[in-house]
């Protein structure tokens, strides 16, 4: 039996219904099927700039001037002004708790006052992106000791903050050199130090920090917590501190609201002990300042009760050495009333005494129930007071 041989669909010489010769079709063959696309209309490409009449592109329609635009929420003094008069109350209470605060650092122990500091940078660094805890933060201050490299960073700027808060005074404002000083910031762009790069340097600082001390000049006639809380969002706003170093900003905010002080005692304003409502509070002026005002007033109670409570152990824990001989029970009261966590070699550092001496003495504080031990291993504990 002969077959015929077959031909393919492709064979030039195969004209199939509706084809044109050589097996192609026309744009045009049959009817639009449900899923061909519709030729693009220029009026439905959103993502382009409106013309004018004259086929030119208007000033302000291309994506970078949009970037370059200023923020369409900008506050004036006179917003702020109003937002006092608002909580007047509240604005009040605040310093009626940073005072008592005040005056009870003033009586106490100096060990208080050093104890505050660290917490409150620690809970500051906390907030604003910085796991820095204050146990790391102590040994780092007293050893300078980081737990691994990607820390240093981290560590340093809450060593800085801690610093600040601890003994300087606020610069000149309106001096961009005295302001970058006060920061530690180089003066000039490309310097050394990596964790510059994503902080404005050189002229553009200069700019920057000039615009925002004009602005918190134009609020010398407010209360200082009010101006602080101004100067804490212009500062976020101009991005002075890129988005790295927010700490920056915070500890400024926190001495400029210690303006409201008496010169000693406490020395800056207590933001984030009780939590970081302060720091992030947003919308109106009204809105911010209520927030600001109501996380420095717990802020305030927080160190308060911290106080009566470390003063109250620290009765009790003289009392019951009182039996011990020696100077290292005493210093070991004196360490735990300065650190809220402490470990050996902390110890051996701020009492001088011996490895052995500083463990030996922290069992008998943990037998008469004044400290606890926090990690629950038989090396590299930490211990804080039993208050």
């Amino acid at each position: 039996m002969t077959r015929r041989p077959s031909r393919s669909c492709t064979d030039p010489d195969l004209d199939l219904p509706g084809d044109t010769p050589g097996g192609s079709l026309p744009d045009d063959a049959g009817p639009a099927g449900p899923y061909d696309a519709a030729p693009p209309d220029d009026a439905d490409l959103w993502f382009m700039p409106q013309l004018s009449d004259d086929g030119d592109v208007p000033p302000g329609a291309l994506p970078w001037d949009l970037a370059a635009r200023p923020p369409e929420q900008t506050f004036t003094a006179g917003d702020w002004a109003q937002a006092e008069a608002d909580h007047a109350g509240l604005l009040a209470r605040a310093a009626l708790s940073v005072g008592a605060l005040d005056d009870r650092l003033r009586s106490g122990p100096p060990g208080l006052r050093r104890r505050l500091v660290a917490s409150e940078v620690a809970d500051l660094a906390w907030h604003l992106g910085d796991r820095v805890t204050v146990d790391r933060l102590a040994l780092f201050l007293a050893l300078r000791l980081a737990a691994v490299s990607e820390d240093t960073q981290a560590l340093a700027r809450a060593a800085w903050a801690h610093r600040r808060l601890d003994h300087a005074g606020l610069p000149d404002l309106a001096d961009p050199v005295a302001l970058a000083a006060f920061l530690g910031r180089e003066t000039t762009a490309g310097g050394g130090n990596a964790d510059m790069i994503a902080r404005p340097t050189g002229t553009e600082f200069d700019a920057l920090a000039r615009a925002w001390a004009l602005a918190v000049g134009g609020m010398s006639m407010r209360h200082p917590f009010v101006t602080s809380a101004a100067a804490w969002q212009n500062w976020q706003d101009s991005g002075l501190s890129g988005d790295v170093a927010a700490i920056e900003g915070a500890v400024l905010a926190s001495k400029l609201a210690a303006r409201a002080l008496r010169p000693g005692g406490l020395g800056f304003v207590p933001l984030a002990l009780a939590g970081g409502d302060a720091l992030r509070a947003t919308g109106a002026p009204p809105r911010r300042l209520g927030g600001w005002l109501r996380g420095i007033e717990q802020a305030a109670l927080r160190g308060l009760m911290d106080c009566d409570r470390l003063t109250a152990w620290q009765g009790r824990a003289a009392q019951a050495t009182a039996h011990l001989s020696g100077r290292t029970p005493e210093r070991l009261i004196t360490a735990l009333v300065d650190w809220p966590l402490v470990s050996a070699p902390l110890l051996e550092q701020q009492t001088t005494a011996s490895r052995a001496a500083v463990q030996r003495n922290m069992l008998r504080f943990q037998e008469l129930g004044l400290v606890r031990e926090v990690t629950g291993q038989s090396r590299f504990r930490f211990w804080r007071a039993a208050v």
